[in-house]
């Protein structure tokens, strides 16, 4: 900025456009000012010695730099802290509502599993009735983890749907009446579904006491089928098959033996035939 000091000597005037040497410049003629940065026309001149006022023009201010500690003075940066603080605060809230929407979303597909598993469950009871252990074979199967399992079967099991002591009794019925099965049969098919052992013992203790009249009948009736055998091939098939029944060594002898006196003792093999063809 340049600064101007008051003078006592007359300012040169410029001759008169009408004067022949007007457009000549002379020494007397003062050349044209160039204002610096900062200056204009008509601004209060002074020296940057005395003090003055230390207020500033609109536009001084422009042309002044920024100084980071006057555009930020005391007291500025808590609104700034106050809105940055706000700014984070709707962030944190925003991911806690996609958090639990994840959180809700995970819950239903949850339950949804669950629901499934169930319908599963249900329909496999329809057929027959199941063990628990056959039901918890039947649950892992699917996607859901222990727990659920564990509460699925417990609540089947409070409702009734899961009944070990009515699956031993079809089982009796099914296996002891219908197919003939002995004690030692009927028991080795609820041990295989997993049975629980106690409901076994409880369930082979209703079984009559006529095992071997049940044999007796039994190998009355497939002695039928083995008329073509001879005596001995009778007695080691009847035995087999007796055996698979699950009676015991003992009961097969009585029973192949009374099979063998109802249809009056001794082999009745077919004879074979003479004819010969020419």
């Amino acid at each position: 900025m340049v600064h101007f000091v008051e003078s006592d000597e007359p300012a040169a005037t410029t001759p008169d456009a009408t004067t022949p040497d007007a457009t000549t410049p002379t020494e007397q003629q003062v050349a044209p000012v160039a204002y610096l940065p900062g200056a204009a026309p008509g601004m209060k001149r002074r020296s940057p010695l005395v003090p003055g006022s230390t207020k500033v023009t609109p536009f001084e201010r422009k042309l002044r730099p920024v100084d980071p500690i006057d555009a930020h003075p005391v007291g500025a940066a808590e609104p700034i802290a106050a809105a940055a603080a706000a700014a984070v605060a709707v962030a944190v809230a925003a991911d806690d509502d996609d958090s639990e929407g994840d959180d809700a979303g995970e819950d239903t597909g949850s339950a949804g599993e669950k629901a499934r598993a169930e319908k599963v469950l249900m329909h496999r009871l329809h057929g027959r009735s199941l063990s628990i252990k056959e039901a918890l074979e039947v649950l892992r199967g699917t996607e859901l983890g222990r727990d659920d399992i564990e509460e699925i079967i417990a609540r089947f099991t409070d409702l009734h749907y899961l009944d070990e002591q009515k699956l031993a009794e079809q089982v009796l019925h099914s296996h002891g009446v219908r197919k003939g099965l002995g004690r030692t049969g009927v028991g080795a098919e609820l041990r295989r579904r997993g049975v629980d052992p106690d409901v076994i013992e409880a369930a082979l203790e209703e079984l009559p006491d006529d095992e071997t009249e049940r044999a007796i009948d039994i190998a009355t009736k497939r002695i039928g089928q083995l008329e073509r055998f001879d005596e001995t091939t009778i007695k080691r098939r009847l035995t087999a098959f007796l055996q698979r029944k699950g009676y015991g060594s003992d009961i097969c002898r009585t029973a192949i033996a009374a099979a063998l006196e109802s249809r009056g003792g001794g082999s009745k093999s077919s004879p074979r035939s003479t004819v010969r063809f020419q």
